[in-house]
């Protein structure tokens, strides 16, 4: 009896040991990979930073630098769907006037993929011209540089005005 006892208790020292050595090593992928995401984080909050920025001193060139090649823009018009190359058209006319337009992060979550080169997220704006915006969007990472696959838009309309601002927008086409 004792012997049996004794085998199930090396038994379970053994499988103790394993599960110890699971968790060390799944703390220490957790303790490198938290570097990079914090770092990869602060890269994403510079690139959205610098966008805003470089909107509200009509940088275009530097603006549109922030963009991958394929990326698209989607404005607060349902006829603003734009290819990167359709929305420099639209704003550079504004642009090289010197006339940019300023909206200021208030609120901003960031996401990003087990992979760690996708990255999504949210934004509360305040904007004169506009009051409070949402900016959503994607930014990809190419090689050590996060660029903007995507930039939505929005303008997040009260619940309690919902009702007569769908009324308005149904009479309207594409």
């Amino acid at each position: 009896m004792r012997n049996t006892f004794y085998g199930k208790c090396q038994q379970l020292c053994y499988y103790d040991e394993d599960i110890m050595r699971l968790l060390f090593y799944s703390a220490i992928l957790l303790m490198l990979t938290l570097p990079v995401r914090a770092s990869d984080t602060t890269a994403i909050e510079t690139v959205l930073d610098s966008l805003h920025q470089h909107s509200a001193e009509a940088k275009g060139k530097a603006y549109f630098s922030l963009y991958a090649d394929n990326a698209m823009f989607i404005g607060t018009d349902a006829s603003e769907t734009w290819t990167l190359d359709e929305f420099k058209q639209y704003a550079m006319l504004y642009f090289d006037q010197g006339k940019g337009w300023r909206y200021h992060s208030v609120e901003r979550h960031i996401s990003l993929s087990d992979s760690g080169d996708i990255a999504w997220f949210v934004e509360m704006l305040e904007s004169e011209s506009f009051g409070v915006t949402r900016g959503t969007g994607v930014l990809q990472k190419y090689g050590d540089k996060w660029l903007i696959e995507q930039y939505h838009l929005t303008l997040p309309i009260p619940n309690s005005m919902i009702d007569n601002v769908a009324d308005d927008i149904k009479h309207q086409s594409l």
